[in-house]
Parts: structure tokens; sequence; C-alpha cells
């Protein structure tokens, strides 16, 4: 793998999938997981195969349609879990198995009552035993953010020499900052012996809100794997977001890091997963919220109207969006009002605009809104007919 790309492993059908009341059947599982290949992602987290039937079910068939991506089923350091995930993944032409265990103290003491000594040998128990259905294995130490980096490198070397190919370094509880998440990664790749022979990966999350700078943290600091999901969705306060890392890697070329997603995608990608899910996506969503390329301010709106890159760092285009919304308010100037009326078929005169623009006023006042139906309502009022002439 080239040494400035990073792969996209996405876990919206797993991770993504555990927000409550956004539960997909197979066939809507299929038709998201198709548009994952189409989208370009390198990993597809399909499922908890032994979670239950229906998630064997749904791996099972996913693993028979992709075509590009490699297909992923989570387990628990548990034999059974990989034995039922090396069956639901044996249509993948690239299966992997994602296996592992908690290494913070918190974890090993509350959760398995035990000691480092005993986790370590049981992540590398499971590791060795996914080796035996998979050549691709990828081992996640949950709860790694809050883990010490010494008893962490310590398990990440072991699991390597195991066989592991990816490392997960799961930000469990968006706990990290960027900084404290960065340094972590940069440690890892600095004591690790062997780490060459792995992907380190961020698997962030944003309870804190945190989870996007988390993952390109990681990245800069040597991770070239960002699990992530569509719409940031996930348990709690969600998941990195997919198409947030992904424009700004774009965004940032002196990072030099980049990935194989075809961004133009995105916009329609991120509406069939809401679609799908039940889960709307809020207007000011950063990359695909309905607001992320809206101008209601008239200072916003007169800069963007003479350069979209007053305001606008993307180009809609670049993420499936058709142009940028120009939407009017009473907070709108009459550079707005003049573009918004000449694309409806009214070219104005400076002294029609200034006569329009008061009654514009008016309307506005009244309404959170000005649309085009009123805007035909405003010229009737104001006695000025389609394709006049400035």
């Amino acid at each position: 793998m080239s040494d400035n790309k990073v792969q996209i492993f996405d876990t919206t059908l797993r991770d993504g999938e555990q927000v409550p009341g956004c539960k997909l059947d197979t066939e809507q599982k299929l038709v998201i997981a198709r548009r994952l290949d189409d989208l370009g992602v390198d990993v597809i987290e399909a499922g908890f195969p032994i979670s239950s039937p229906g998630d064997f079910k749904s791996v099972e068939e996913i693993s028979k349609i992709v075509k590009n991506a490699t297909v992923c089923g989570l387990t628990r350091s548990v034999k059974k879990d990989i034995e039922v995930a090396a069956e639901a993944l044996k249509y993948a032409i690239r299966p992997r198995i994602h296996t592992g265990i908690g290494t913070s103290d918190s974890h090993i003491k509350f959760k398995f009552k035990s000691t480092r000594e005993d986790i370590l040998e049981r992540a590398v128990q499971a590791v060795a035993y996914a080796k035996t259905f998979v050549e691709d294995v990828e081992f996640y130490a949950e709860d790694a953010g809050r883990t010490d980096n010494e008893y962490l490198a310590r398990v990440c070397e072991a699991v390597i020499k195991a066989g592991a190919t990816v490392l997960n370094i799961p930000d469990t509880t968006g706990y990290c900052l960027p900084e404290e998440y960065g340094a972590k990664m940069k440690y890892l790749k600095e004591n690790v012996k062997g780490i060459d022979k792995a992907i380190l990966s961020c698997h962030c999350h944003n309870d804190l809100g945190l989870a996007t700078a988390n993952s390109i943290a990681g990245v800069i600091n040597g991770a070239r794997q960002i699990e992530c999901t569509i719409n940031g969705i996930g348990e709690r306060a969600g998941n990195t977001s997919l198409e947030e890392v992904v424009m700004i890697l774009r965004q940032h070329p002196h990072l030099n890091l980049d990935t194989n997603i075809n961004s133009k995608l995105l916009f329609d990608t991120s509406k069939m997963v809401s679609d799908k899910m039940g889960m709307p996506v809020q207007p000011n969503k950063a990359i695909v919220g309905s607001n992320a390329f809206a101008h209601s301010s008239g200072i916003h709106q007169d800069g963007v109207i003479k350069n979209r890159e007053t305001y606008e760092i993307i180009d809609p285009a670049e993420v499936g969006v058709t142009e940028s919304a120009i939407v009017l308010t009473a907070r709108s100037g009459r550079a707005a009002l003049a573009y918004r009326a000449k694309n409806v078929g009214y070219e104005l005169t400076k002294k029609q605009l200034d006569v329009v623009y008061e009654e514009f006023l008016n309307f506005a006042d009244r309404k959170k809104e000005i649309v085009d139906e009123d805007i035909h309502e405003i010229m009737k009022i104001t006695k000025i007919e389609a394709g006049a002439v400035a």
C-alpha cells in the first residue's frame, strides 16, 4: 500500500446500525453495501455474525455481492465467535476477521475481572485462531484511548507476532484529545517491534465531538486506516464521519494523504443511509447537511455570488451537490434578491430592484424563507413582468 494512501473502513452496517431504532433488514443492508463498494471504501464491516441469525445472514449475503472491498465480520476473543464469522465470510473475495478484547485497566478489572497478562494471552490466542481461517486479521484493543501506552504496545507487538495485519486503536469512549490520540499512534509507531508488518487503524467515537479531529491526528501520526460511518452515525454520540475525514484529507493536500473515495457520491450516499435508517441528517452537518452550501446572510451571499470561494472551501459538485443555495430571508441583501429573481426570469434595473427590495422585506418579515412563488408574487405586486431587461 502506498504510504500516502489512507484506507477507509466503513462500519455503517455494524457500529452505525447499533443506533436505537435504526435496525436494517438484509435487503436494505445489501443496497447500502453495493453503494459503499461503488463509493470506493476499502473495507466494509458487514456485521457481528454471532450476534443473531439475521446478522449472520446479512454478512453472508454481503460477502456474495461485494466485488471490490474487503468484507469484515466482528468477533469477540471467543473461539465460537471466530468460527461463526469465518463461516459467514466464506463467500467473500477478500474476507477479514475483526477480533479483539478490552485492554484498559478499567475493562480488565471491571469488565473481565482479569489481569493484564491473561488479557494479553487471550488476545494472542484469538488472533492466532482467526488466522487459521483467513489471512487478513484485524485486532481491536477496546478502550485503547484509556490504555497505558506501554502495555498497549506490548499487546500490539504480541498480536502482530500472532499474525494480525491491522491494529485497531479505538478511542471507545471518545475521551481523548487530538494531541493525546495522535501521540498514542506515534508512540506505537516508534515502540512496537514489527509495526511495519501491520496497519494502524483509528476508530474514534464522538462523545466529546472530537471523533473526526482524533482520526485526522491519528493518520498524521502514522495510522493508515480510518474506521468511520456515513453521516457519523453510531452508538451514543456516533462515530467518525466518513464524509468529513475524506474531504479534510482532500482539502489539505499538504498532508500528502488521500483515499480512494469517489466524493461525488457522498451526498447521495448520505441521503440513502438517512432514508433507510430513518435517521435525519442535521441541517448544519458538515459536507452533507442541507445547509452545508446554503447562504442566507446578505454579506455572505454577495461574496458567494461574486466568487464562490469567498465563503466556500469545497466546490459543492465535489460531493455531489448540484449548486450552492442562496436562501432569501430578512437578512438577505439586494444582490441575493437580484440573483434569485434572475434565476426565475426577472432581469431587474437598479431602480426596479430598489422598489422590489422594499416589498421583499415586507414578505421576509412575515416568513422564515422566501421561495420562488413568493418572488413571482412580489413582482406581481410591484408590477414587474418576467423578461424585463435592465
